[in-house]
């Protein structure tokens, strides 16, 4: 029985190219976070006269935390920043004037910003960790 050279060449094409596509390596996941953009919650409803607060309107449902940081931008590219005092009734809040200046009509936009993790400072977590085995369990006895 005689081999044809290109039967052989084929064959051994096959499984080359089927080694290589079972060794490749899997990338890890990404752990970039993703970055919300802000997010058009309502608009400026009323400014008291004489006072550094306004009122807003909600446009749907949002939760108010207070001393939120809320953003503004009207007309002419007039912006303010607001921090929310907590205060509520219905579709308005309330939130102070920190800088910038507001029209009544202006959008009120969010940004989410992450919390950072609570870090505990109890005397037990601020002790080191290389203890051995059996000083962990003469502790706990």
């Amino acid at each position: 029985m005689k081999l044809n050279p290109a039967v052989l060449f084929a064959t051994f094409s096959c499984l080359f190219i089927a080694s290589c596509a079972s060794t490749k390596t899997e990338k890890p996941e990404s752990t970039k976070t993703v970055e919300e953009s802000p997010k058009l919650v309502g608009r400026v409803a009323s400014i008291p006269a004489d006072s550094r607060f306004v009122l807003i309107q909600s446009y749907g449902k949002w939760n108010i935390e207070s001393g939120q940081i809320l953003t503004t931008r009207g007309p002419d590219d007039r912006t303010a920043n607001l921090r929310t005092t907590g205060e509520n009734l219905g579709e308005f809040a309330a939130a102070d004037l920190k800088s910038g200046s507001v029209e009544v009509g202006d959008a009120v936009y969010s940004q989410h910003v992450a919390k950072p993790a609570e870090v505990s400072t109890t005397p037990e977590t601020l002790q080191p960790q290389n203890k051995t085995l059996s000083e962990n369990i003469q502790k706990n006895n």
